[in-house]
């Protein structure tokens, strides 16, 4: 009999782990759910793997990463924005009355994106077979997340399923947007940067070389150039006659970088860095502060429990130190406190935040008021980029400035020195001739 692994939370939101052996995967979700959990994800361990020790590994990283998706669509073959459109769509036809099989029916025929064809079949056939819509989603966790499978489930509960696919939509149009300006506010630098190291290629490999040529013809060959040329030289020497041995070091440099963002600590470190760096740090922090707030109050407004809609808020912060500051409110309101003072002690959200926040709480209006403090904070997104990009401009201007004329200047100073000494030359000469 066939072994499935799966992930499910209880009902206070904790996550719990395991395999179930039953005969086909509607039987599991069934199982599942007479435990009284509700199941995220499902999938048949093939008898290798559980012999292999599949308890062990549903315990280690392999079940993790499948599990903490941070955008619906990553690494399934299935792009975020595919995926909003598909939303809006099927939000779309839900309202008009359309039933939701049909929907899905409808949406597969026209849709052009293989994977996504062949998801949403199989959608349809996990919904004939006797699934729940969320049951039905929850087995595809590498395109819809948990947010996505916990505001479909919470629709499905209180009967307004067509009203939580339109927030849902929403939701991820809004994401895509903020997303969208920040990699457009990129841009421009990406681009001074490939036209910089485009030209110090091109100076490098062909210019150089054949002023060293004639600096050694000229002053002799003897003469020591000056150390600021000389360096340069040699930069340019080693890029032209080891330039496989560079491209492997720039390559492991790179390799290194990401191995050490994946460790617990490296992760800490870097999320912090990306919230303090100049410039760019206020953008970052903005676009983690509405995240946060949108996906709170859309979990919360769509009737997800808070607990569960924290330990969701927290997997889907894409940043570890807003993530512990969430876990942080996790605890607080498991321990029947508010959420307004682990808020205030991460020292990461403004007083303008944790006040609304607060008020929020006292007033019972607390989705409403995450709501309003996303809008804001994306508005100020949008300022925030527009400064960036104010402040990139001028300063990746002077920097390619600053490459192209030190290296112009390297040319220069051996020309300056053949000068000098030419001119001391002609001075001793006609002392001579006196």
């Amino acid at each position: 009999m066939p072994k499935f692994s799966y992930a499910a939370l209880d009902s206070r939101g904790k996550e719990t782990k395991g395999v179930i052996e039953v005969a086909t995967q509607n039987e599991a979700i069934g199982r599942i759910k007479e435990m009284g959990l509700f199941p995220t994800k499902v999938v048949e361990v093939d008898k290798n793997q559980a012999d292999a020790g599949g308890r062990a590994g549903l315990k280690g990283k392999g079940l993790n990463r499948q599990i903490n998706i941070n955008i619906p669509g990553l690494g399934s073959g299935v792009k975020a924005k595919t995926l909003c459109v598909f939303t809006r769509q099927l939000a779309t036809l839900v309202q008009a009355g359309l039933p939701l099989l049909r929907g899905l029916r409808v949406l597969q025929k026209q849709e052009r994106s293989p994977a996504l064809k062949r998801i949403i079949g199989q959608l349809g056939q996990s919904i004939e077979g006797g699934s729940t819509f969320s049951e039905a989603l929850a087995q595809h966790p590498k395109v819809f997340n948990r947010l996505f499978v916990n505001m479909v489930k919470a629709g499905e509960m209180g009967g307004v399923l067509e009203v939580v696919i339109k927030r849902l939509s929403e939701f991820m149009e809004k994401a895509e947007k903020i997303k969208g300006k920040v990699i457009a506010a990129m841009f421009y630098p990406v681009a001074v940067m490939v036209v910089a190291v485009a030209i110090m290629a091109v100076l490098m490999v062909q210019v150089i070389p054949k002023f060293k040529e004639i600096f050694e013809g000229a002053l002799g060959g003897g003469q020591n150039l000056p150390d600021f040329t000389q360096f340069v030289m040699t930069i340019s020497d080693i890029i032209r006659f080891h330039f496989i041995s560079t491209l492997v070091g720039v390559a492991v440099f790179f390799v290194v970088f990401n191995l050490l963002v994946r460790t617990r600590i490296g992760r800490r470190l870097f999320d912090k860095f990306k919230l303090i760096m100049p410039a760019i740090g206020p953008v970052v922090s903005k676009v983690a502060i509405a995240r946060f707030t949108r996906t709170l109050g859309t979990l919360v407004s769509s009737g997800v429990p808070i607990l569960q809609a924290l330990t969701i808020v927290k997997e889907t912060s894409g940043n570890v130190i807003i993530g512990n500051a969430v876990a942080a409110v996790h605890e607080s309101v498991k321990e029947g406190e508010t959420i307004t003072a682990p808020l205030e002690a991460s020292g990461i959200f403004p007083p303008m935040v944790v006040s609304m926040v607060d008020v929020g709480e006292q007033t019972g209006a607390l989705p409403e008021m995450l709501m309003k403090i996303a809008d804001n904070y994306e508005e100020e997104v949008d300022n925030a980029v527009s400064s960036m990009t104010s402040l990139l401009e001028p300063i990746m201007i002077v920097f390619l400035a600053v490459i192209v004329g030190s290296i112009v200047i390297a040319m220069f100073l051996p020309l300056i020195q053949l000068m000098s000494t030419i001119g001391e030359d002609a001075q001793q000469g006609g002392k001579k001739g006196e």
